[in-house]
């Protein structure tokens, strides 16, 4: 979901001139725009984790529209850092389109989700014993008494 100088298009584990990427901790010969973008681009990286483990756990749509408002905020800091450091952190054009589309797309997908969170709760539809035409169990005050199946002229014989 995050394309960057640490995972273009040669691989998710090749750095911008495709050799491998450094973690954040190695910071040895690394340019200075590397040590800003790695650090947001692992936010966002675990708000991404965060919100596919939301998604997986079903948790209620209000729970997922923050999860994602928090996943795009982290987001968008990487792709205006990318677009705004392009030149100067040699990030091709194409991996700042791919992101801007990416971004875009999370956008759209949180507003979809934001506005089911913010509908009212939708009311149950019927049981199946009301769609079949069963309101509810009989009770006393709903049955009648002497004239059922087992009863018999001289009484009901289950009641000797």
């Amino acid at each position: 979901m995050i394309v960057g100088p640490a995972a273009g298009p040669s691989g998710p584990m090749t750095g911008p001139m495709g050799g491998p990427a450094m973690g954040p901790g190695q910071s040895a010969g690394m340019p200075p725009c590397m040590q800003q973008f790695l650090p947001m681009r692992a936010e966002a990286e675990k708000r991404a984790n965060v919100l596919q483990a939301g998604i997986s756990k079903k948790k209620p749509p209000n729970e997922i529209c923050q999860l994602f408002r928090s996943f795009s905020e982290a987001e968008g800091k990487v792709v205006n850092f990318a677009v705004a450091n392009q030149a100067g952190c040699h990030i091709p054009p194409d991996a700042v389109a791919m992101m801007k589309k990416n971004h875009n797309k999370t956008n759209e997908v949180r507003d979809k989700v934001c506005a089911v969170a913010q509908q009212p709760a939708k009311p149950a539809g019927p049981n199946l014993g009301e769609a079949l035409g069963f309101g509810s169990l009989p009770t006393a005050e709903t049955t009648r008494s002497g004239t059922g199946t087992l009863d018999s002229l001289s009484g009901n014989p289950l009641a000797r």
